[in-house]
């Protein structure tokens, strides 16, 4: 197994930190390779320019802006998210790496005639990990549709291998959390862990 952590979070000290060490600490203990790619720590640009819109379907140019980032997706056979949920999705940083990411012919096969849809191109990612954080409520989450966890569990999940193994775990009304609930996601995040990489 080797794994890409995709980290998004500003703060060093967030909670969102203390998952991604329970993650790696996992990973050490089960001998697995990992890369991590800390976004904002790296300073990645989360905006999709219009010169790269211009290249986006020329598979001859369009990952030369992030060719690092797509050299690890391509080494990697599983995928782990970390970030906040804000806004019940996304945060804007961790879009903007899958907008410049997970391109044609990286990610996905464009459609070859009309009427087609695009093809998986992650069908080397066997493992899918989501980990994150949301102020509101489950329930609250779950009325509003859940954009975030839809878009990795299911956007991404589809375009990768048919059987992809995939986790997910979410510390809801983080906003009112305690030591104790922190301490039980965290416990939740290793079972999750263990799961993923068995």
């Amino acid at each position: 197994m080797r794994a890409l952590i995709i980290f998004c979070h500003p703060k060093e000290d967030s909670f969102n930190a203390a998952v991604l060490g329970t993650v790696t600490t996992h990973l050490e203990k089960a001998g697995v390779e990992y890369r991590l790619r800390d976004l904002y720590r790296s300073n990645f640009m989360p905006v999709l320019t219009a010169h790269e819109l211009d290249c986006y379907l020329d598979e001859s140019c369009n990952a030369d802006p992030v060719a690092q980032d797509v050299a690890d997706v391509q080494w990697a056979d599983a995928l782990i998210f970390i970030y906040p949920t804000w806004w019940y999705g996304l945060p804007a940083m961790l879009k903007g790496w899958l907008d410049r990411v997970l391109l044609p012919g990286v990610a996905f096969i464009m459609p070859k005639g009309e009427g087609d849809n695009i093809q998986p191109g992650l069908t080397h990612i066997k493992r899918l990990g989501v980990f994150t954080t949301c102020g509101a409520s489950w329930w609250l989450t779950t009325l509003i549709g859940a954009p975030g966890r839809k878009m990795l569990t299911r956007g991404v999940r589809a375009i990768c291998a048919k059987r992809c193994r995939t986790v997910f775990a979410a510390h809801y009304l983080m906003d009112s959390s305690t030591d104790t609930s922190r301490s039980q996601y965290l416990r939740k995040v290793a079972e999750r862990m263990e799961r993923l990489t068995a």
